[in-house]
């Protein structure tokens, strides 16, 4: 029933600021899987990878999700396995899919700038600099936190300090 990170299967959720923004409603990532199987055949492995580029690393698809998710496409006869080896399968989108798929070209539209997004604002977190720059925020408020209780004069100039980073940073 729960898919990764939380979300109800099918429904990712993908961190964002101040919790998780969901990625996918019911039937999106239908869509999407059909969407990337339109452009190429592909292995479930290669559907969970070409997911997790698309939003820039911050969500992957599990296994529990997207396997599940093929093989129904296949039983509405919207993808077919092409080729086998072993447990791995190969899936393809069916006429029958390119057909459906056409017919919801608007909402895969919707989803898939849904994901553009959510990849290009999670771009900027990733940066090393941003990343190093955090580390040294958190390290500089836990060794301040660390010397001992703060009176009223320290907290109200840690949190000026704070907002005032805030501030600078909305107005970048």
């Amino acid at each position: 029933m729960f898919g990764h990170r939380g979300g109800r299967h099918g429904e990712g959720a993908m961190r964002g600021t101040g919790g998780r923004t969901r990625l996918f409603g019911q039937g999106d990532l239908r869509l999407v899987v059909l969407g990337l199987l339109q452009e190429r055949p592909r292995h479930g492995y290669e559907v969970i990878k070409a997911i997790e580029e698309r939003v820039g690393g911050d969500y992957s698809p599990s296994p529990g999700v997207i396997y599940p998710t093929l093989t129904l496409l296949a039983e509405l006869g919207h993808a077919q396995v092409t080729a086998q080896e072993g447990d791995r399968k190969q899936y393809a989108i069916t006429p029958v899919g390119a057909e459906f798929l056409a017919s919801q070209q608007a909402a895969l539209d919707v989803v898939n700038e849904r994901l553009d997004r959510a990849g290009r604002s999670g771009h900027a977190m990733r940066a090393p600099e941003v990343q190093r720059a955090l580390q040294n925020f958190r390290m500089a408020l836990q060794l301040r936190m660390a010397k001992g209780a703060l009176d009223t004069a320290q907290i109200r100039a840690i949190t000026e300090a704070i907002d005032a980073a805030a501030k600078a940073i909305e107005r970048s």
